[in-house]
């Protein structure tokens, strides 16, 4: 059940600093071990330098001495379903498997599991 990364995700939300598009996002990362990381989206006002929720939940990761990502939820206050984005995709490939459960969800909970190979079939890794 990931309603522990529902909860982390949504607390992670609620410091989203998103003053410019108006569209907060958690994101939280269970690790092999079983350690939960979230994190929020981050925008600048020079646009590109903003970071994403996938992208603070795996610096918590990394931070925490971990490397292994072994489920993913996102969660926006503004759009259900929501997925993340190609570089999150990618950033996601580093640590996880091709089959690392990735889930998508609406302000009550997981409306949709896909897997990382789903999301990123040909994404660019090591073998490359």
């Amino acid at each position: 059940m990931s309603a522990d990364l529902f909860a982390a995700a949504q607390a992670a939300m609620k410091n989203s600093h998103s003053p410019y598009s108006k569209f907060p996002v958690g994101a939280a990362i269970r690790t092999g071990s079983g350690t939960i990381h979230a994190g929020c989206n981050v925008e600048n006002a020079s646009y590109p330098e903003g970071w994403c929720a996938e992208t603070s939940a795996i610096a918590h990761m990394i931070m925490g001495g971990e490397a292994e990502i072994a489920e993913v939820l996102v969660l926006a206050e503004k759009m259900d379903k929501v997925s993340p984005c190609g570089g999150c995709r990618q950033r996601i490939s580093e640590f996880a498997a091709p089959d690392t459960p990735i889930h998508l969800c609406d302000q009550k909970g997981v409306v949709q599991t896909l897997t990382l190979a789903q999301l990123l079939p040909a994404g660019f890794g090591l073998h490359d």
